[in-house]
């Protein structure tokens, strides 16, 4: 097949919902397929480039900063993707057109369907699903709602990242994903897991932006009475809240923040890292929790629905309530004190990871792909 992906941030621009969109397009290029990308242009980025086979298209939409996309930089993604999204279907002809975020790249996708009659398949991640990160997106939701409901209700299918997602969509617009995991290839699976390190070795990797919950995880760890490490990956709004956070609680010289690093970087961190922290509000299938799950590493997190493919309470880590820090500080200690369940855990983990494989996530994708292609043929 020929297959259009669009999708408003791709590596390295964006987080874990633009990582897995190049995870599936270069696993569908490895499987025999033709994949090009459309997506935002950001200074310092070539305009057209190939990557692990992938032919990625950037055009300038006003995007500033890699960690953070405003609605106006969403918006002027459509407005300026609009016309070579256009232009792809009419000269280059793919089969299907793989949108991923209903919002915004799914009305790009249902513009371009209307004009052209081509077929879209449409990925949901969390962000683009009402009640997905209500404290960010509620009241937009409220507003654009009535807008949205045709890009999911003219997709020639669906699928959502997390069994979480599919439940939001499913209450949001009645539709009923199939549920695809994010995913990542597999190749550099550790075949055992490293003894717990002393101090522990603790890492937390996202957004910086208040679903991750970080300022909450530092005073957390303020009161955790034994030896700790952590790495910090990220950036962006709340990094000053962090930074007053680290130095109220004298911990500038347990913390290093790397910033907004490349995944190798990111995978060496892993690699030495005995738990994630992910006290978050809101998660969909985090692609940072499926490479610690890989590098053998134990996830503390809180017990919300988009954590429920990934921790399995009790097993590979916990999930706890984040009202107060007690249950989460409780569970660390557990884990310092007793370095034969932390191991025990992380073996897990390992376990756990091939759940994920990306290859056969992409199976699954190119099912998708080709049978809803297919049928809108069929259709006429």
């Amino acid at each position: 097949m020929r297959i259009l992906t669009l999708c408003y941030e791709y590596p390295p621009v964006g987080g874990g919902g633009g990582r897995m969109a190049h995870n599936v397009a270069a696993a569908l290029v490895r499987r025999g397929h033709e994949v090009r990308v459309q997506t935002a242009w950001m200074k310092g980025l070539p305009k057209n480039e190939v990557r692990d086979g992938v032919e990625i298209f950037r055009t300038f939409a006003f995007r500033r900063r890699a960690d953070l996309c405003t609605v106006s930089e969403m918006a002027a993604y459509l407005a300026t993707s609009f016309l070579p999204s256009l232009a792809h279907i009419r000269n280059w002809r793919p089969d299907i057109v793989h949108a991923h975020f209903a919002v915004p790249t799914g009305v790009l996708a249902l513009a371009c369907r209307l004009l052209t009659g081509k077929p879209y398949v449409l990925t949901a991640h969390l962000g683009d699903l009402p009640g997905g990160n209500p404290d960010q997106t509620g009241a937009l939701f409220r507003i654009l709602n009535p807008l949205i409901r045709p890009v999911w209700k003219n997709a020639a299918g669906i699928s959502a990242s997390s069994s979480f997602a599919a439940g939001l969509a499913r209450a949001a617009y009645d539709v009923a994903p199939q549920i695809i995991l994010n995913g990542i290839p597999m190749q550099g699976r550790a075949e055992t897991a490293r003894p717990p390190a002393h101090p522990l070795a603790l890492a937390a990797i996202g957004r910086f932006n208040p679903q991750k919950n970080f300022p909450w995880m530092i005073r957390a760890l303020a009161g955790c009475g034994f030896p700790w490490a952590l790495t910090l990956i990220g950036d962006g709004a709340q990094r000053g809240e962090i930074e007053s956070s680290l130095r109220a609680a004298g911990l500038g010289d347990r913390v290093r923040m790397l910033g907004w690093t490349s995944e190798d970087v990111m995978r060496d961190v892993l690699a030495r890292t005995d738990i994630l922290l992910m006290p978050s509000t809101s998660e969909g299938n985090p692609v940072a929790a499926i490479e610690a799950l890989e590098h053998g590493v134990a996830i503390l997190g809180s017990d919300i629905g988009g954590l429920s493919d990934l921790i399995e309470d009790g097993e590979n880590g916990f999930a706890v309530p984040i009202a107060t820090p007690a249950a989460f500080q409780e569970k660390l200690s557990l884990l310092a004190s007793d370095p034969a369940l932390l191991h025990r855990m992380k073996s897990r983990s390992l376990e756990i990871a091939k759940r994920f494989d990306l290859e056969s996530l992409a199976e699954a994708f190119e099912t998708l792909l080709r049978e809803s292609s297919r049928r809108c043929r069929a259709g006429g």
